[in-house]
């Protein structure tokens, strides 16, 4: 083998061997890594899940508050919550990534966090399959996609399973609470309006403006859905879900159609969120047969 040809060679593997990792985010931005990141700092409990299930909980050197799952998570440092960052301490640990997401923390923090020369990838799930995307973005980022890609292959999997069975199915009006003081719901522009829809439902607040809207009681009487779903706090069912029984002229309450899903299993964009869909989707069937047979019934 000649000098030059051993010498091509050599500058083919080294620069195989310096090739950076690129990842676009939630925002069309390009990241570039000379190598994988090492000290990961997380700026949402949901963004802390995704990088434990890309196998890549090791990098985490700080985290938001209530970063709870799995086990593991709690005992990161915290450099805050989502809303209220504390820059001193995260610009203290030095980190080589930062996970940021959008809704929760906001532009303007973004924007400083970049501003002390931070490298961000931003997330912003709205779609399930908005899901495996940033599990394999973090597998990148971190060196871990032998673990990102077969977690992210099972979600789409268990997702498409539930789309073949559910989504064509008659579709159910549904009012998906958040909270009750002040009353909160989604729109249709909100990732669980999206399970409302792969569930062969149809979210009665799908219009509203703002991504989290704040309703009255006497627009869910209007709107008349035929299921309430209720989150809450944790995993106990929320006493006010069921002070809906007051408005017993509405198709839900008439019906007995009020159920409950564990908020941390529907509400955090993590591949968790695939057993919350599973719930909703059997809850929402459960809802439809009821209808079924009520319609199949004899009048008297």
């Amino acid at each position: 083998m000649s000098n030059v040809l051993i010498a091509v060679l050599w500058l083919v593997c080294a620069s195989v061997a310096r090739a950076d990792i690129e990842v676009v985010d939630s925002l069309g931005r390009k990241l570039v890594l000379e190598s994988p990141a090492s000290r990961v700092i997380s700026l949402a409990p949901h963004l802390t899940e995704v990088v434990f299930a890309a196998g890549a909980g090791k990098t985490l050197i700080g985290a938001a508050s209530y970063s709870d799952y799995p086990e593991a998570a709690r005992e990161i440092p915290r450099v805050g919550s989502s809303d209220n960052v504390s820059y001193e301490t995260l610009v203290a640990l030095n980190p080589d990534l930062v996970l940021a997401w959008r809704s929760g923390n906001g532009d303007e923090v973004i924007k400083r966090l970049e501003a002390l020369g931070l490298t961000v990838y931003v997330d912003e799930s709205k779609t399930l399959e908005d899901v495996p995307r940033s599990l394999r973005a973090v597998g990148q980022l971190t060196g871990n996609e032998d673990i990102a890609e077969p977690a992210a292959r099972a979600f789409m999997a268990q997702l498409n399973h539930l789309r073949a069975t559910y989504s064509s199915r008659h579709a159910v009006n549904v009012y998906y609470q958040i909270w009750d003081e002040p009353l909160l719901t989604l729109n249709g522009e909100h990732l669980i309006s999206d399970v409302v829809q792969l569930c062969g439902g149809r979210n009665v607040f799908a219009d509203a403006l703002a991504l989290v809207s704040r309703i009255s009681v006497e627009s869910v009487i209007r709107a008349d859905p035929q299921v309430i779903i209720a989150s809450g706090m944790d995993k106990a069912r929320p006493e006010w879900l069921d002070a809906w029984r007051a408005w017993s002229s509405m198709t839900a309450v008439q019906n007995n159609q009020l159920y409950f899903i564990p908020p941390d299993v529907l509400q955090r964009h993590t591949p968790r969120i695939i057993e919350g869909a599973r719930l909703m989707c059997d809850q929402l069937q459960l809802a439809r047969e009821h209808y079924n047979q009520k319609a199949e019934s004899p009048k008297h």
